[in-house]
Parts: structure tokens; sequence; C-alpha cells
């Protein structure tokens, strides 16, 4: 397992967020059409080229409401898939990080992978976590130390 593991988390985890606001839009579209109501005029008849009379017909998009309702439980499906799956590779990530020998990145490992934080939030939370640390975390230490471990393993 390399870092592949890692960078395949992140984007399902992505992923999954971005299903959920496609789902939300999906829900929110679904409650609007069920309140519109639709209208059309019609002829009844003509004689010559002039109708008889016209009638108004009212009512709910249907159609569209049973669309999006298949839709939306379509993308609930491939939501709990993918769920299931990240939960695999959470597992994977964990053992993965689990396995690292200094606890110091570990941490780094799990705030930035697991937490899904950025280095500039991974730096504040090692100086608070090592408060009396001579040499203060930076967003540039906590990446570089990142990244200088991957080109250790790629070496080994």
């Amino acid at each position: 397992m390399e870092r592949n593991i890692l960078v395949e988390y992140a984007d399902m985890l992505e992923e999954i967020k971005d299903l959920r606001r496609r789902i939300q839009d999906d829900q929110k579209k679904i409650n609007q059409l069920s309140q519109t109501i639709v209208s059309d005029s019609v002829t009844c008849g003509k004689k010559g080229k002039k109708p008889l009379r016209t009638v108004k017909i009212k009512g709910f998009p249907n159609m569209e409401i049973n669309r999006r309702i298949g839709l939306l439980k379509k993308r609930k499906a491939k939501m709990m898939l993918l769920e299931s799956d990240l939960l695999e590779k959470q597992i994977q990530v964990e053992e993965y990080i689990d396995g690292i020998d200094k606890s110091e990145l570990r941490m780094m490992f799990r705030l930035y992978y697991l937490d899904n934080l950025t280095w500039y939030q991974v730096a504040l939370q090692m100086n608070q976590i090592f408060p009396k640390r001579r040499i203060k975390y930076t967003e540039d230490s906590c990446r570089m130390r990142n990244k200088r471990y991957f080109e250790k393993i790629e070496e080994n």
C-alpha cells in the first residue's frame, strides 16, 4: 500500500460530498415541483379555421416529479454503496497510518488524510498538541514532512 490509498480515500470523500449535494438539490426540486401547478389551454374542435371554444387545463407535473424521484432513488442507492466502500477504505487508511513508526507523523497523517484538514489547520492542531515544542509547526513543515516520508518509502 502506498500513497495511492490515501489519495483515493480523499477522492472518495469528495465524491460522497458531491453526491449528497446532488441528492439535496433533487429533494429541493421535487418539493418545488410538487407545489407547482402547470396550466395550458386547448381548443375544443374547430368550425372552419376558428376554434369552437378553448378550455384551460391545470395539473401537477407528475412525469417530471416521477422522473426526479427515480433519479433520487438511484443516487441514494449509489451513495449507500460508496459509503460502504469508503468505510473499507477508511479501515485500510487507518491500518496504513498505524504502520508508520513515528507517532508525530501518524498524528499529522490522521489530521490531514482522515480528518480532511488543510496543512495549515494540521500545523495549528499540532501546535496545540505540542505547545512547548521549540520550533513551531508550519504549513510548509507539515507538508514537507509528508513529502519526505513518501520519498523515503519510494527509495526503499
